[in-house]
C-alpha cells in the first residue's frame, strides 16, 4: 500500500505498531459501510480508503477531528465523514458493515491521567476497561447482520474478558493477531455479528 502523508499534533495520538496493526488487517470489502471510533490522526481511515468509499470516522478529541481531516486533505482523500463526539453519540440511529476501534487500553491510576484532550487515546480507566466496556455496551446497535467489528486492546485490559462479552453478546470473536512489546500484548480482536 502507498505510503501517506501523515500530519501530527502533540495533542492526538500519533500513529504506533498498534494503528499498523490494525490498518494492515482490515477486513473491508468494496461498498461496505465503516464506522471508525476514534480516528485520531486518521490513518486507519486512510487505510480503509483504498477499500471502500463509505467511511464515517468519529473521535472524542476535536484536534483529532481537525487533524484527520487536514490528513485526509493532504492525501487527496475525499468523502470521509468525520463527526465529533464520543463514541456512537454522533451516529445516534446508524448501523455499519465494519466497525473499527484501537481502544484507549491503558490501564491508568489517578495520577496518572494527564489534564489534556491527549488522555482519551490511552486512559482506559483503573483496569484499562473504562472504554472498553462502554463501546461493547453499544457495539452491537450499530453494526449490520453479517457485519464484522475489529477492536485493538492491551493483554493488560482483559483480552478473555473481551471475547467472553461478545461472546455473550452473540458475536463469534477471535483474537485475529498478537504482537509482544515490552510488559503487554497488544492484540486484534475481530468479532463477527451472525
Amino acid at each position: 500500500m502507498a505510503d501517506f502523508i501523515i500530519n501530527t499534533d502533540g495533542n492526538v495520538y500519533v500513529p504506533a505498531e498498534d494503528s499498523y496493526m490494525l490498518a494492515d488487517n482490515l477486513q473491508i470489502r468494496e461498498g461496505q459501510s465503516v464506522l471508525e471510533i476514534g480516528t485520531g490522526s486518521g490513518i486507519v481511515a486512510m487505510y480503509a480508503s483504498r477499500l471502500t468509499d463509505r467511511i464515517t470516522v468519529t473521535d472524542i478529541n476535536l484536534d483529532a477531528c481537525l487533524l484527520a481531516e487536514k490528513n485526509f486533505s493532504e492525501n487527496s482523500i475525499e468523502g470521509i465523514e468525520v463527526l465529533f463526539g464520543n463514541l456512537f453519540e454522533p451516529v445516534k440511529n446508524r448501523k455499519f458493515d465494519v466497525i473499527l476501534f484501537n481502544t484507549p487500553y491503558l490501564p491508568t491510576e489517578e495520577d496518572e491521567v494527564l489534564d489534556d484532550t491527549i488522555n482519551y487515546a490511552f486512559d482506559g480507566g483503573l483496569n484499562g476497561r473504562k472504554v472498553i466496556d462502554l463501546f461493547l455496551d453499544e457495539v452491537g446497535n450499530h453494526l449490520n447482520d453479517g457485519g464484522i467489528v475489529q477492536l485493538i486492546q492491551s493483554s493488560l485490559s482483559g483480552n478473555d474478558e473481551t471475547l467472553s462479552r461478545l461472546d455473550e453478546l452473540g458475536f463469534i470473536a477471535e483474537i485475529a493477531q498478537s504482537e509482544h512489546f515490552f510488559f503487554e500484548d497488544i492484540t486484534l480482536i475481530n468479532a463477527y455479528k451472525i
